[in-house]
């Protein structure tokens, strides 16, 4: 077998570096990495990459035998039809670990040719760490090192305002680079930096903050002999991605000219304000797998592909999202649609095995962001509780005592939440349990017992769940809802 190399595949090196990438997991090389390769390729854009290590142990020394070169297998379903292609990534051309380089790590921020630094740092990495110094080679934390590299670029360049650079954090928190950005301000004021370089930040640099979607297996181990057949050459750093590709990213039209995305089929959002789209995000894709989970355990489905592909669970599903979510969120009908198809699509991915399991954990804090929004939005516009929600939450309410029908159930929360239920659940009548669950504002933040109809409508649900099963139970409870 051939070692993955650029001499090896004939390939040019001289990609100037125009992109710092803080992380080089899974996630960035099939969702950022691929994006610059697909502007390189189809937009002229003539940019390498500098991938910078966030922690101490990482895969940088795994990247430098390899040249920076990987392979990217998308596999997915796209209208029904099931997509199977793979990539050869080129677009990292450097890669570094400032824990045993740390000179290396400061000369990127030198690079006349850098515009953009991306991470994906995990949720945990945009965080203040008060111990962090800047004598620290390197600082623990990700904005500290980013401070850092930003102070060193200022120096270096003399507060050269053409010398800024667009700031674009991939971690999965809402307002990433406002978070971000209003950290690096607090490191500039522990460590006294001058008002110049903090001006010079403010107003010759940009943040912007992201929405990524895109599910990221990762490397295959499972089935790595089967992946490695299909290539001519070793490598050790395959990726596995579904083929749907999602980047919200908030900015105007010079951001637009900066990154010519709209010169490539990827889906990349530039808009002024991405909080509508992250809401359909959390509410349809997230608010989908979050109903479907109880119910779809309690009826004795395994994963969300089963789940969806059933009759009954399949249509449950279906309805829940596109008559009682759609209707609730401001995008415009058509474009809400089309995104809640590519989400069917995405849950029939035959190559992914998404366990109902393995998305249980926390399910009532995951309910009370991604579902109840939904259901008190629904009762509000139109006067009446929505069945299909109305419905999973009672699932949810039966979920959480724990077992059913004589199965242990795969309830994983925090030992408080998980208390608290068996306490409400030990109560004489389910009436007295659920105006408890309902009551509980440590759970939900408010008194859900004040919405109209919900306690009695629970109550029911359970009832008839309790009498005739998951199915039969249904059809009586909308029969009767209606």
């Amino acid at each position: 077998m051939n070692p993955l190399n650029r001499q090896w595949l004939k390939m040019k090196t001289d990609l100037p570096i125009k992109i710092v990438q803080f992380g080089e997991g899974n996630f960035l090389r099939a969702f950022v990495d691929y994006a610059v390769q697909k502007l390189n390729e189809e937009a002229g854009f003539n940019a390498g990459i500098a991938v910078v290590q966030p922690i101490e142990k990482g895969l940088v020394d795994i990247l430098k035998k390899q040249e920076g070169l990987y392979t990217l297998f998308m596999k997915g379903v796209v209208n029904e039809k099931e997509i199977q292609e793979k990539k050869l990534i080129s677009s990292i051309v450097n890669s570094l670990n400032p824990y045993t380089d740390f000179e290396a790590y400061l000369s990127l921020a030198k690079e006349a040719s850098l515009e953009f630094v991306v991470s994906n740092t995990t949720e945990a990495g945009i965080a203040y760490v008060a111990s962090d110094k800047p004598t620290m080679e390197p600082p623990s934390s990700f904005p500290a090192k980013l401070t850092l590299f930003l102070y060193e670029r200022y120096r270096h360049f003399e507060g050269d305002p053409n010398k800024g650079l667009t700031i674009i954090p991939c971690e999965l928190i809402n307002y990433n680079a406002d978070t971000l950005l209003k950290i690096i301000l607090q490191y500039c004021d522990d460590w006294q930096l001058e008002n110049t370089f903090k001006n010079w930040l403010l107003q010759h640099n940009s943040f912007h903050n992201t929405l990524v979607d895109r599910i990221v297996p990762g490397y295959p181990k499972d089935d790595i002999e089967t992946y490695q057949t299909e290539l001519d050459y070793q490598d050790n750093l395959i990726v596995t991605a579904e083929k749907f590709f999602l980047w919200v990213i908030e900015g105007g039209e010079s951001l637009k000219k900066k990154l010519p995305f709209h010169k490539t089929d990827l889906n990349v959002l530039i808009v002024p304000n991405m909080q509508p789209y992250r809401t359909r995000k959390v509410r349809i894709l997230n608010g989908a797998h979050t109903t479907m989970v109880p119910f779809g355990i309690l009826y004795g489905n395994e994963t969300v592909k089963q789940t969806v592909d059933n009759g009954f669970t399949g249509k449950f599903v279906r309805d829940t999202v596109f008559n009682e979510i759609i209707p609730t969120l401001e995008l415009e009908k058509n474009e809400l649609t089309k995104f809640a198809n590519e989400v069917f699509d995405r849950f029939r991915n035959p190559f992914i095995k998404h366990q109902l399991s393995s998305i249980a954990l926390n399910s009532v804090s995951k309910f009370k962001v991604r579902v109840l929004p939904s259901l008190l939005t629904y009762h509000n516009q139109f006067g009446n509780l929505p069945p299909n929600l109305t419905y999973a939450f009672a699932c949810l309410i039966l979920f959480y005592k724990g077992n059913w029908n004589g199965k242990t159930l795969p309830v994983q929360d925090d030992a408080v939440v998980i208390t608290q239920f068996k306490k409400y659940w030990e109560l004489d009548t389910i009436s007295e349990t659920v105006t408890a669950v309902l009551s509980d504002k440590e759970l939900w933040n408010q008194d859900l017992t004040e919405i109209k109809n919900l306690t009695p409508s629970l109550v029911r649900a359970l009832e008839i769940i309790e009498n005739e099963g998951l199915e039969n139970g249904f059809h009586s409870f909308t029969e009767k809802t209606h």
